[in-house]
């Protein structure tokens, strides 16, 4: 009956690990999957041209180019490596300021060749318009509607995913954004955490101990709205009155927040494995002559390294994976933060903000899908430093 009992039971742990660690390599091959249809995107919105001169040489322009002819920030061909002639950029709507509805037909019917008389007339223009419009007709160039290149997505300078007709996919700006504020976040937490998990540890009394140590745990089931309000509320007006800031939304507030949410996880972890230290080898220490701090820093930390290292790596993912929190206090702007008082956007907080109105398959969703792929390597790199500098310590050790 026991022999039976071990073998369920191992049978039972096993089926549980192969689970669990195949339901994990599913959710990242669905994450990859859901992602690489971004680079097989058309940089043109489907089903529309952008329609130029048949003597104008440019045939080629990134995602950033279209925006800017069609911002209006590129006014000539010269700028984009064309002839010295002014763009005149031409939309469909254009169509009934020019023609009348009897020109144009009831149904559309005449659009085509309108459109093409405008672009035979109009050596600088450029015509965003439906694809089907002008299929077939001669003597008309066209930029050319490659895909998506991954060095215009993951070094693009720009996220405006919903821009016409060329959304920008730049993923830059969340990247450094999610870096910078996690970055301040464990910079400021990692000392006071530590710090507190060793005073409750090896200094405070037991009394207090038990005070604290309920209220720190408590800490970590407040939900992470409630520190989004306490930041927007508390801090943000802060340090928008400390620095004179314009608005008080900021990479630092954001850091700030995400230090307090990190700090429970921290102390809590690390305050368990220094408690957990061997008490022969604090006695050992002090026998040799060590003072208490020397016991702390020479013997009670390198003995608890691995277990401070798991705190700091959950107080860290915790972090780099905030998303109300952040979305509230950091102003949500997807730009590349030069002061960590700028305002900025998380790759967490954009997924949260734009998946549920993203359309389900298209750019704009796989741009999403990807995202996470970064978070995911984000973590994973981190983790591997974190699990390195650990491993040192406990060799010198």
């Amino acid at each position: 009956m026991k022999r039976l009992a071990d073998r369920t039971s191992k049978w039972v742990f096993t089926v549980s690990g192969f689970t669990t660690s195949a339901v994990i390599i599913l959710i990242i091959a669905f994450l990859f999957t859901e992602s690489a249809g971004l680079f097989s995107t058309p940089i043109v919105e489907e089903g529309y041209v952008l329609a130029v001169n048949s003597s104008n040489n440019v045939k080629d322009l990134n995602t950033e180019q279209i925006k800017n002819i069609f911002d209006g920030e590129i006014t000539s061909w010269d700028e984009v490596g064309g002839k010295d002639m002014e763009i005149e950029i031409f939309r469909l709507e254009d169509l009934e300021k020019i023609y009348t509805v009897e020109q144009l037909g009831a149904e559309y019917e005449h659009a085509g060749e309108k459109i093409a008389e405008q672009i035979y007339a109009n050596p600088g223009i450029i015509a965003f318009i439906p694809e089907s419009m002008i299929e077939g007709i001669p003597d008309i160039g066209f930029i050319d509607d490659r895909n998506i290149r991954i060095k215009d997505v993951l070094f693009g300078r720009e996220w405006f995913p919903t821009a016409t007709p060329s959304p920008i996919f730049g993923i830059l700006p969340l990247i450094l954004g999610t870096l910078w504020v996690s970055f301040f976040a464990i910079l400021i937490a990692l000392p006071f955490g530590i710090s507190i998990a060793i005073y409750m540890a090896e200094v405070a009394r037991p009394e207090v101990r038990k005070v604290l140590k309920p209220v720190i745990e408590l800490l970590n089931g407040i939900p992470s709205v409630i520190y989004g309000f306490f930041g927007l509320t508390v801090i943000v007006p802060f340090l928008q009155n400390t620095f004179g800031l314009p608005v008080g939304e900021s990479g630092l507030a954001g850091s700030i927040v995400l230090a307090i949410m990190a700090l429970p996880t921290i102390i809590t972890v690390a305050e368990d494995a220094m408690s957990s230290c061997p008490r022969s080898l604090r006695e050992a220490s002090l026998a040799l002559g060590a003072g208490h701090w020397q016991t702390i820093y020479k013997v009670v930390i390198p003995s608890s390294i691995s277990g401070i290292t798991s705190g700091v790596v959950l107080g860290i993912g915790r972090a780099v994976g905030e998303t109300m929190a952040v979305l509230m206090v950091t102003g949500n702007a997807a730009v590349i933060p030069h002061s960590i008082l700028e305002p900025l956007r998380t790759i967490p907080a954009t997924i949260a903000a734009e998946l549920g109105e993203a359309p389900a398959g298209g750019a704009h969703y796989q741009a999403l899908f990807l995202l996470g792929v970064i978070l995911f390597f984000i973590t994973l790199i981190i983790n591997a430093c974190v699990e390195t500098v650990s491993s040192r310590h406990k060799t010198q050790a």
